[in-house]
């Protein structure tokens, strides 16, 4: 009786393990597939978790806005035009020492840039990557010598906008430049109408900004792209560059 208690119980033990072995392999095998690198663009590489991202209602992430940025910037041949990765501009508002932020922003050569983008994250801990939980963008056109904040939930990035923008104005002037860049809080931005969508507003104002600065370099500088973003950035419009960028990255994804 006892050894076919015993053996009963040993039985049990062993489907419990065996089905704790089986979800954990499976839970291991999902986390593969989902870190499974599908696509290295430029510099960036997505994988299989961008997709599901893309393909659902969700805050879209570093990878996926620094994808984008890179493919626009190959997009446009023209060479005055610079689109800074997420990474770095956190480390630009991040950064404590004047110093150590000297000698990183030089290399990216401002002075020689006529626009300069920046994505801007609410996320404040260096500590914990890719977090936050709302996208801006910060846009610095060297004609009008003014750095202009587009926001899609009514100026919640504020803060860390100016703070970039505090960062580098010293360094986005010419040389022999005495006068600062002004900063210009856009409050006609287009609104967002949910709580995810945030990231896709800045891909689709990047993207008319740069088609914008290219095709007016000698326009009036009064009133720049804004009459186009605000015409151009519909909830529609934006909700359709979530299928956009993800055909995009299949496209470019390898065939084999």
């Amino acid at each position: 009786m006892l050894s076919s208690l015993n053996s009963s119980f040993a039985t049990k033990l062993g489907l419990e393990y065996s089905n704790k072995f089986q979800a954990s392999l499976y839970t291991e095998m999902r986390k593969s597939q989902a870190d499974k690198k599908i696509l290295s663009y430029n510099d960036v590489v997505l994988r299989r978790s961008d997709l599901d991202i893309l393909s659902g209602p969700y805050y879209l992430n570093d990878r996926i806005i620094e994808f984008y940025f890179s493919y626009l910037s190959s997009s446009h041949s023209s060479q005055d035009i610079l689109l800074v990765p997420p990474s770095i501009a956190f480390w630009i508002i991040q950064c404590p020492a004047a110093e150590a932020l000297s000698d990183f922003i030089e290399p990216l050569h401002f002075p020689d840039k006529t626009l300069v983008i920046f994505p801007i994250n609410d996320n404040d801990d260096v500590d914990r990557a890719e977090g936050g939980s709302h996208w801006s963008l910060l846009a610095y056109y060297r004609n009008a010598n003014l750095f202009v904040h587009h926001d899609s939930c009514r100026s919640m990035n504020a803060a860390p906008a100016k703070q970039l923008y505090k960062a580098v104005a010293g360094y986005v002037g010419s040389s022999g430049s005495t006068s600062e860049a002004s900063f210009l809080e856009c409050t006609n931005s287009p609104i967002q109408e949910n709580g995810y969508d945030c990231g896709l507003y800045v891909t689709a104002i990047a993207r008319i900004i740069c088609n914008w600065h290219v095709n007016h370099k000698n326009t009036d500088t009064n009133d720049l792209w804004f009459s186009a973003v605000r015409e151009q950035v519909t909830p529609s419009a934006v909700a359709s560059m979530r299928g956009e960028i993800l055909a995009l990255i299949r496209d470019l994804m390898p065939t084999h």
